[in-house]
């Protein structure tokens, strides 16, 4: 079922878990360290230029932000593990992040966004187990791919496998938003939820 992403638009953005209304769609969410190119990746999925708004400082998505496709929400969750704001705005940050997460919502997926060059964040492999551990269905996006060449990959790759918790039993996807590697197959997956629930022709 295709679906026409230039049609996503920006609808609301929350700086309180207790701001957001309660689900009217079927929900995807974008989770990952900050400055991991989550941003960029909305924008690529959607291919729009400013969508989601990319920043060159870390840390600048303080808010949940929520953007409508057909009958389906994609959420943008604040990027986590930046040092330098202050530890009343971390605190925020994870109540936002985690309430959220814990909430009785229809999350019918979340896009784990890990940095392909580097070794996972502790607060990254903590994000993956809590994945687990509530059974919510993710897929890890290793983003920035283009930035190695193929000897760095294969090694990043094999190191993952000790790295990242059930690594070898979890869907993942190398993206680059240079090359556009992985953003057919990350639609794919989109449009694949959008066919299970029979939204496209709700509206």
């Amino acid at each position: 079922m295709k679906l026409n992403y230039n049609k996503a638009e920006f609808t609301a953005a929350y700086g309180k878990f207790s701001q957001i209304p309660p689900p009217e769609r079927i929900e995807i969410a974008f989770a990952g360290h900050s400055n991991v190119g989550k941003s960029t990746l909305i924008n690529k999925l959607f291919n729009r230029k400013n969508l989601a708004r990319v920043s060159s400082v870390p840390g600048k998505t303080a808010t949940i932000n929520f953007f409508g496709l057909e009958n389906i929400y994609f959420v943008d969750l604040p990027g986590y593990g930046y040092a330098k704001v202050s530890k009343s705005e971390k605190e925020r940050w994870a109540g936002l992040i985690e309430g959220y997460l814990s909430a009785d919502r229809d999350l019918r997926l979340v896009f784990m966004l890990v940095d392909m060059r580097h070794k996972p964040t502790a607060d990254d492999v903590k994000m993956i187990e809590y994945l687990i551990d509530t059974e919510t269905p993710f897929v890890i996006v290793l983003t920035k791919a283009d930035k190695l060449n193929k000897t760095e990959r294969a090694k990043r790759m094999e190191a993952f496998r000790s790295e990242i918790p059930c690594f070898d039993d979890i869907h993942v996807i190398p993206f680059s938003s240079q090359t556009f590697e992985g953003v057919e197959e990350l639609r794919a997956i989109v449009e694949d939820i959008a066919e299970d629930n029979d939204v496209c022709g709700d509206e």
